[in-house]
């Protein structure tokens, strides 16, 4: 069969699922994982075929992806600040609000001018993609990780392998944890932020196939995480330092009283790409 023609099939039955341009992305994706082929190549080549082996590998992703499994899982990588990482069902698959926060870190670190050995620790790293974006781009930092997770921590130590940095990963929960041992510079968390009460606005995708240990907190003390995080940033930031968090974009203000009411300094929130309440940074 004429790879042109299995596309357009391919488009055909995932669109009742899903938007035909994220459809059409999938099979690009999938052709340069599969055929290490371009969307460009095809184009040139309009004749191209696939082999019954390799329509057998497409129809059993087609069938995954009716179900809803997210194409990183089945293509096992994902992209996340101009670098590349492995992501599997133990790990959250990181999303571009999370690279405006490592953005902000770099920048705001940038603004305090060149600093030897800065030490930077991520709490909840899953597939390490802050810490390593972090390591890989602010030079002469040193970088630790924490997650609960054993089979998270696995991931993220791949990950820095294959982007050729080196963080201390350490597996804690970080509700048992009673100091980091160590004074940090930057302390940044993207914790379980997602309400019970919010599950209905969860894409299927989401909701039946990633880590609900990484997502989801009880409707009744839904900033648990902020605040045993917090109270680990008042022992364990070094002077000046400085603390972000992703957050739950319904929870902007009350986030920001419990920093406020901790004494946290220069308490900043900002908005992500969609306009929602997404990051905070504060100084102990």
């Amino acid at each position: 069969m004429k790879i042109k023609d299995y596309r357009t099939q391919f488009i055909q039955k995932l669109t009742p699922i899903y938007d035909s341009g994220e459809v059409e992305s999938f099979f690009y994706l999938i052709l340069e994982e599969k055929l290490q082929m371009k969307r460009i190549n095809l184009a040139l080549n309009p004749d191209l075929t696939f082999s019954n082996e390799e329509i057998l590998v497409w129809n059993s992703i087609l069938e995954q992806l009716k179900k809803e499994i997210p194409i990183q899982y089945l293509l096992g990588k994902t992209s996340f600040y101009g670098l590349d990482f492995e992501v599997n069902p133990s790990v959250l698959i990181p999303r571009p609000e999370t690279e405006e926060l490592v953005e902000w870190i770099i920048s705001s670190q940038k603004a305090k001018g060149k600093r030897q050995n800065l030490k930077i620790i991520d709490i909840g790293t899953g597939s390490g993609c802050i810490a390593i974006s972090l390591a890989k781009n602010i030079l002469d930092s040193e970088v630790f990780a924490i997650d609960v997770s054993e089979k998270a921590l696995a991931t993220a130590q791949k990950n820095a392998e294959i982007n050729n940095v080196k963080v201390a990963f350490l597996q804690k929960n970080i509700l048992e944890t009673e100091d980091l041992q160590k004074q940090f510079d930057v302390i940044v968390s993207n914790p379980p932020y997602v309400r019970e009460l919010e599950k209905r606005e969860i894409k299927k995708n989401v909701l039946d196939n990633e880590p609900h240990m990484a997502l989801f907190v009880e409707d009744n003390d839904a900033l648990i995480f902020y605040r045993k995080i917090a109270e680990l940033a008042q022992k364990n930031v070094s002077q000046n330092g400085q603390l972000f968090f992703e957050i739950n974009q319904y929870l902007g203000k009350e986030t920001v009283d419990l920093l406020d009411r901790m004494n946290f300094k220069n308490i900043e929130l900002r908005k992500d790409i969609y306009g929602n309440d997404r990051m905070i940074r504060c100084e102990v």
